[in-house]
């Protein structure tokens, strides 16, 4: 049998709210869900959460708005938080990043996202 969980893209305004959606769309409220894109990645592999068979399919509701939400303004701001953390290594490409994103350019949140459920499970992500 097929798990669909629900994410309500009403109330995903930030990356920080996707996390807290999906965690509780999965695991309950409360529930963790990984707080950035490498814990994604590994929760969608199964065991953490999800079915181990990857027998499930989430259902991202109101896409559209979490897609505006999620956009250039949003990747820029969460680009200028990794520019801060990054390793010294790392930042003249996140730099070049955040400038595309300031300017409109570029992939943003919603397609980081995405592309880390197209990635791990082909199809398990519907947007409605």
């Amino acid at each position: 049998m097929t798990m669909i969980y629900v994410l309500d893209g009403g109330r995903i305004r930030t990356l920080e709210d996707f996390w807290l959606v999906i965690g509780e769309a999965i695991n309950g409220p409360g529930g963790y869900f990984g707080r950035n894109l490498d814990a994604l990645n590994d929760c969608l592999r199964g065991g953490f959460g999800t079915p181990e068979n990857d027998d499930f399919t989430v259902e991202w509701h109101d896409h559209a708005a979490s897609r505006r939400a999620l956009g250039h303004a949003e990747t820029a701001r969460q680009l200028e938080i990794r520019l801060g953390r990054c390793h010294p290594a790392n930042r003249p490409s996140v730099a070049e990043r955040l400038a595309a994103a300031r300017a409109g350019e570029g992939p943003t949140v919603f397609d980081w996202l995405v592309e880390v459920f197209e990635d791990q499970v082909p199809g398990a992500l519907v947007l409605r």
